[in-house]
């Protein structure tokens, strides 16, 4: 045989056996990389991230009820075992799960559930750190109302406060603490003193809720994917880092009363609420400091601190209410971060973040309200981009139609509104720099947020620090620093109050 002969049949072979690994390697089809599961009042999430998107079909059981997922092209592995250990008791909705091989190629896990659940199954493109992911979202098939969920939790504070009797024999409610269970090496956070009396969402619930015991009635189960979590108990499949140092629980400030010759503000006669959105959760971690701080921690814990400070104030002797748009590590779309705050007609938006630049050098706290003509420097704007990107890194159906136009109709943001956010950041940013912290920049700038776009709420979103800067990092990992910041955020509410009455608006609740 001639040499020439010799060599194109070599070459042949090698391409039939490259074409049968070829194949071969197809019908192994994808390899399960990592599970996740995040639960939440509001929803749980199962993430399994592999090298190759998944394809699965599933099926709804009713009594009792159960969710069967097929996976399709892949074989059982040790990581997909680590599922079941993965779910906690106090999970809402999972109360446990089997996985096994059901056939060749095809992986079953079994969901045996606490209620019946509305599932949404979806796919993840790689973006950031991951690679392809499936997304099960666990929502509940019943949801309540936000402002339900405010009575809840009011509902249960009042019964604990052990408030005095009036002249007519009834106790007065007062606030309870109600604080997170607190992480590992975390100091607790400060107790709230109790609420004055004449509270109108209080007596609201008093009329609402005559019930013959002195037992409290048990709080429902509040859940969905644009209801606000029920519990105030942080769930983190990871423990915090710890916070460095101890601080003495500060009392909150007295209210500020908008004075002219000596004569206070009228009172509105209602609750006040302010909607505080720690950033990120879940999936998405948010920024990393270089000791491994997860910025999605340290925000949910300054929320919780200027919480309490919130929950025990006032605004011309009108009580307020704190709500949160995620009280627990769960992720939270963006736009169902401003649905949130307007289904329970919320007086402010507060967005807490602390950030992180491509060199350790940047530093200084900032406050930025929404623009509708452009940011007001390159580096907002870079920061809106990056902020904005959030829901592809936490994972968002996109599929979900209803939420694509819920977000359109955010897009109405007010002149009125822009400018009743840029004051409440001018005070918030002057408390700041109140307490020693240093400014990034000495005014409220401005950017294209897609959290702050809500058109009739002042909206605001506050930068505590660059998590990149080891200094700034090791600040926010600080319990007298967490508590000096929420201090300053309560004053600049306060101030901005003072110079703003809300609106004497009645609530439907």
């Amino acid at each position: 045989m001639k040499a020439g002969g010799l060599k194109r049949r070599v070459l042949l072979q090698g391409g039939s056996i490259a074409l049968m690994l070829g194949v071969h390697q197809i019908a192994r089809g994808a390899t399960i990389l990592a599970v996740r599961v995040w639960p939440a009042a509001d929803y749980t999430r199962v993430t399994i991230e592999s090298d190759a998107r998944l394809s699965s079909q599933q099926l709804v059981v009713g009594s009792p009820p159960r969710l069967a997922v097929d996976i399709e092209g892949i074989e059982l592995n040790n990581e997909l075992r680590e599922l079941v250990g993965k779910i906690k008791p106090g999970d809402p909705y999972i109360n446990g799960l089997r996985v096994g091989q059901n056939a060749p190629n095809v992986v079953r896990i079994v969901f045996d559930l606490k209620q019946t659940v509305r599932p949404q199954v979806f796919s993840l493109a790689p973006v950031a750190a991951y690679r392809h992911r499936m997304v099960l979202d666990l929502y509940p098939e019943q949801a309540i109302d936000p402002m339900e969920a405010l009575i809840a939790e009011r509902l249960r504070d009042a019964p604990k406060a052990g408030g005095p009797a009036n002249n007519n024999g009834a106790a007065v409610a007062g606030i309870a603490p109600s604080a997170p269970a607190t992480p590992p090496g975390t100091a607790p956070a400060p107790v709230r003193p109790a609420m004055p009396a004449g509270d109108p969402l209080g007596e609201l619930m008093a009329q609402q809720s005559m019930r013959p015991g002195p037992a409290a009635p048990a709080p429902p189960v509040v859940a969905g994917g644009d209801r606000p979590p029920a519990p105030p108990v942080l769930v983190a499949p990871a423990p915090l880092p710890p916070v460095v140092g101890t601080a003495p629980v500060r009392p909150v400030s007295p209210p500020v009363a908008a004075a002219r010759g000596g004569a206070t503000a009228s009172r509105t006669d209602r609750i006040i609420i302010v909607a505080l959105d720690p950033g990120h959760g879940g999936e998405d971690p948010g920024a990393t400091g270089p000791s491994g701080t997860r910025e999605k921690d340290i925000v949910l814990q300054v929320a919780f601190r200027l919480r309490d400070r919130i929950n025990a104030g006032s605004v011309n002797g009108n009580p307020m209410r704190a709500f949160l748009t995620r009280d627990a590590d769960f992720f939270v779309p963006l736009g169902v971060r401003v649905q949130k705050a307007r289904r329970v007609q919320a007086d402010l938006f507060v967005s807490i973040h602390a950030d992180a630049f491509t060199t350790p050098a940047a530093r200084g706290a900032s406050v930025f309200a929404l623009s509708q003509s452009g940011a007001s420097s390159s580096a907002a704007r870079w920061l809106a981009n990056k902020e904005n990107d959030a829901d592809k890194v936490g994972g968002v159906n996109v599929g979900n139609h209803e939420v694509q136009v819920q977000r359109a109709l955010l897009d109405m943001s007010t002149t009125a509104q822009i400018n009743d956010s840029l004051k409440l950041g001018g005070a918030m940013l002057g408390e700041i720099k109140g307490i020693g912290a240093r400014l990034h920049k000495g005014e409220v700038e401005q950017a294209g947020f897609a959290v702050l776009k809500a058109p009739d709420i002042p909206s605001v979103l506050v930068e505590t620090a660059f998590i990149s800067n080891p200094e700034e990092e090791a600040n926010l990992r600080r319990v007298d620093y967490q508590e000096s910041l929420a201090d300053a955020l309560m004053r600049g509410i306060q101030r901005y109050f003072a110079q703003n009455p809300p609106l004497a608006r009645s609530r439907q609740l």
